[in-house]
């Protein structure tokens, strides 16, 4: 795969993407050339991986550690029946290939944690926070820092879903948004609140398409705002995040979070 053109073959495969006057053929290039990590691939990170890898992002890598169980399978759609038990990371990065072979995926089998995060984070454009932790989420966007990366984060609960992009060219970042750790006992996962299957899929792609805006220059960035959305009534709204100069501070990693 050559980096500073577009084959014949990618002109035919993107060519309604290329068509759009916002993307072009320049854009598409930036696509191609763009390097994005996605640390997750669960419910949200499947969407993510599957419409980066259709649009033509030329490096994807997904940072996962855990394994296939049969309760993700309503939700987190790159896996099926027969890969209970495999990891996530190794068939996510299969599927991927299969759906474009024209990308490289890279595979982190591991926990990004702030022993790796920065050695990690370093080598790509764009960090995607697929993730359903706060303490991970934190070591993400306190690194995204650190580099000066844009961090694309998404979230849900029950039947609303979020999507927000920090640390991009300046603006707030996730501190800004939640400057403190909640207590444990005060965030509850899907597996005792339940979810829709459709809310990560519905999320994910809102999160691509912010990843896809920032890498080709089209639209208008969730920088320094967050969209809140619900699938129960179809009420939505995009929120101010105020910035604190304070967040833009860190030099290093906090020892724990």
């Amino acid at each position: 795969m050559s980096d500073f053109i577009l084959t014949p073959r990618e002109l035919r495969r993107y060519s309604r993407q290329i068509m759009l006057p916002e993307t072009g053929k320049e854009g598409q290039l930036k696509l191609k050339m763009a390097k994005v990590l996605v640390i997750g691939a669960g419910g949200l990170g499947c969407p993510v991986l599957q419409y980066l890898a259709a649009a033509g992002v030329g490096k994807i890598a997904l940072a996962e550690f855990d394994t296939v169980d049969e309760g993700n399978l309503q939700r987190q759609v790159l896996y099926g029946s027969d890969d209970l038990g495999k990891l996530k990371s190794i068939i996510a990065a299969r599927r991927i290939e299969q759906l474009n072979c024209m990308i490289n995926t890279v595979v982190i089998n591991l926990k990004i944690d702030s022993r790796n995060s920065l050695s990690i984070l370093r080598d790509y454009d764009i960090i995607v926070d697929a993730t359903d932790n706060f303490r991970t989420r934190y070591i993400i966007s306190d690194s995204c820092v650190i580099l000066d990366k844009p961090m694309v984060h998404g979230a849900i609960y029950k039947h609303e879903g979020q999507v927000a992009v920090f640390n991009y060219r300046g603006g707030p970042t996730y501190r800004c948004f939640n400057p403190f750790l909640p207590a444990e006992n005060g965030v509850f996962s899907p597996s005792e609140t339940g979810l829709l299957g459709v809310l990560p899929g519905i999320t994910g792609t809102i999160m691509a398409n912010e990843v896809i805006k920032i890498i080709t220059g089209y639209g208008e960035v969730l920088s320094g705002k967050i969209l809140i959305f619900s699938l129960a009534n179809y009420r939505s709204g995009i929120f101010t995040i105020k910035a604190n100069p304070e967040n833009r501070k860190l030099t290093r990693l906090y020892d724990n979070y």
